[in-house]
């Protein structure tokens, strides 16, 4: 089984890569810490950026994921800033943003960044598309799983289809699939 290291302080992100890159043959270690994130317009650049550094400082083959909210009627807001946009607006200041308005279309998007010290970091992107609920539904969730409805999720929001529905067709679980299935096949060469 080949290793890999991610590079996360969410734990529950940890779990839910290592049990979907586990089907890969694939074994991930905790490289638990808060590392530099950039503010950039792209989640890829973002990503790509914290994957590098990390890699060159601990000498390891790591990756890293990021994750955003992008909501077609305010121009793909909050996108690549969503993590700050949860803390200071939160769910409340989301729907307030959208009062009155009948177009909820949204998507999530979920980058994995993997690179190795010398290397430059490939990117592999899941993306699930969705609606934003008109007020906060479920209580088993954490960002913007209470106000998320996939198209996949039988009118569900992410928070109300809990943890282990959710990890099913998740954004996160489509990213890292590409990954996994990308890395096995590196593994393979070598």
């Amino acid at each position: 089984m080949k290793k890999v290291f991610f590079a996360t302080s969410n734990k529950n992100k940890y779990l839910e890569a290592k049990a979907i890159l586990r089907s890969f043959n694939i074994e991930v270690e905790w490289l638990k810490g808060d590392y530099p994130e950039i503010q950039a317009e792209s989640l890829e650049e973002i990503a790509s950026f914290t994957a590098k550094w990390v890699a060159e400082k601990t000498k390891k083959a790591v990756f890293v994921e990021d994750a955003g909210l992008f909501i077609q009627v305010l121009n793909g807001f909050p996108g690549p800033y969503s993590s700050y946009v949860y803390k200071t607006l939160g769910n409340h200041g989301i729907l307030k943003l959208l009062e009155g308005e009948t177009n909820r279309e949204a998507f999530f998007i979920s980058v994995i960044a993997y690179c190795e010290p010398t290397s430059k970091p490939a990117t592999f992107i899941g993306k699930v598309n969705g609606t934003i609920a008109y007020e906060i539904r479920g209580n088993k969730g954490w960002g913007f799983d209470p106000i998320f409805i996939p198209t996949e999720g039988e009118g569900k929001t992410y928070a109300e289809m809990g943890p282990k529905n959710k990890n099913k067709i998740s954004h996160r679980r489509k990213s890292l699939e590409k990954f996994g299935a990308w890395l096995s096949k590196y593994y393979e060469k070598e």
